[in-house]
C-alpha cells in the first residue's frame, strides 16, 4: 500500500473517533478529542485527494469510516449483533477494496 492510500486509511481511522465522539462526548476533554479527530480525519482526506481521484478517495474514506463505526458500536457500545449487518459491511469492504485496485494514482508532479 502506498503513502496516499495510507492517508485515506488514517483519515477513516480518525473518522470513527469523531463520529463516536459526537454521540458520546460529555465534557470539554472528550469534545476536544472529537474536534481534534475531525481535524485529523479531514486533513488526511485532503492530503490523499491531492494525488488520488477525489470521488474514489471519498468513497473509500466514507465506507471505511462507516464499517469502522459499526464495528466499534457492536464491540464497545452494545449495539445488537446481526449477521445481515455484518454481511452487508463485508459487501461494503469488498467494494472498497475493488475501488482501491482499479484506481490509478495521479502524478507526483
Amino acid at each position: 500500500m502506498n503513502n496516499h492510500w495510507f492517508k485515506v486509511f488514517l483519515g477513516a481511522f480518525f473518522e470513527v473517533f469523531w463520529v463516536i465522539g459526537l454521540s458520546h462526548a460529555y465534557n470539554w476533554i472528550t469534545w476536544a478529542g472529537t474536534v481534534i479527530a475531525i481535524f485529523l480525519s479531514f486533513f488526511f482526506l485532503v492530503l490523499a485527494a491531492q494525488k488520488l481521484p477525489v470521488g474514489t478517495v471519498y468513497a473509500v474514506f466514507a465506507g471505511l469510516g462507516t464499517a469502522g463505526t459499526v464495528v466499534v458500536d457492536i464491540i464497545f457500545f452494545n449495539e445488537p449483533f446481526m449477521i445481515l449487518k455484518v454481511l452487508l459491511i463485508g459487501l461494503l469492504i469488498s467494494g472498497i477494496i475493488g475501488l482501491k485496485y482499479v484506481t490509478e494514482e495521479g502524478s507526483d508532479a
